[in-house]
């Protein structure tokens, strides 16, 4: 029997319409869906924005992500998932690993491929980028993420404060990602370096509860998880 193949699809920040049509026809066919969710509970917020595409009587497999800094509990997590996808292409089927946003973008499935690299390398492994979560919210504000020669970066909410403030220093614009975390201190560092009057807040895009913000001192203290921030130019200028 062959090995299945595994597609890692990105299903987009939220709305099932922004699901691309490859990942959408991929979802319609495969034999398994895998869908990562909290160890707490059996919710996937990715599994609910893909079932108007799946087909009727589809498997579903619930993979548990433990929200912990521990690494020896990660560790073990990433290695029990891969080895149930692994068991799942084993056994000749396709399966779809579904990821908010994109699949190689802060995503659980860049934890899981490498492992199930390690446990099945004749593995056929198929990626389907999809639609970020910072690529809506600029849709949502109608505000340029980045033109002519502006460079435009990518910052992690969770990470180190002065590494981040080191780094904004150098980008024309910016975008923090996993901004729910300690907000009041991201705030106050757009503040100090200037950037607070040119970001706007989103969080929830695509989903019930969806909100762009345009002055920060109207964000809340305590986002939502999908909530991240979109850094214009120093002093907010347009020019």
């Amino acid at each position: 029997m062959s090995v299945g193949t595994l597609y890692g699809l990105g299903v987009g920040p939220g709305d099932p319409e922004l699901v691309t049509l490859k990942a959408a026809r991929i979802l319609g066919r495969v034999d398994v869906i895998l869908a990562a969710s909290s160890t707490k509970n059996d919710y996937s917020l990715s599994l609910d924005v893909v079932r108007p595409h799946l087909r009727p009587g589809v498997e579903v497999i619930r993979l548990g992500f433990p929200m912990t800094r521990d690494q020896g509990i990660l560790d073990a997590a990433w290695e029990k998932n891969a080895a149930r996808a692994a068991d799942v292409l084993k056994s000749g089927r396709d399966a779809a690993f579904i990821t908010l946003g994109d699949p190689l973008l802060y995503s659980t499935f860049g934890y899981l491929l490498p492992r199930l690299r390690s446990i099945l390398p004749e593995a056929p492994v198929s990626i389907v980028p999809g639609i970020t979560s910072f690529q809506a919210a600029a849709a949502a504000a109608g505000e340029v993420l980045a033109e002519s020669g502006e460079n435009l970066l990518i910052l992690s909410g969770v990470a180190d404060e002065a590494r981040n403030r080191e780094l904004l220093g150098l980008a024309d614009r910016a975008v923090i990602l996993k901004a729910y975390r300690n907000f009041p201190a991201i705030r106050e560092m757009l503040r100090r370096e200037g950037r607070e009057g040119g970001t706007i807040f989103a969080t929830r895009l695509g989903i019930e509860g969806e909100r762009v913000v345009r002055e920060l001192e109207d964000a809340p203290d305590a986002p939502h998880y999908l909530s991240l921030c979109l850094v214009g130019r120093r002093n907010g200028s347009g020019d």
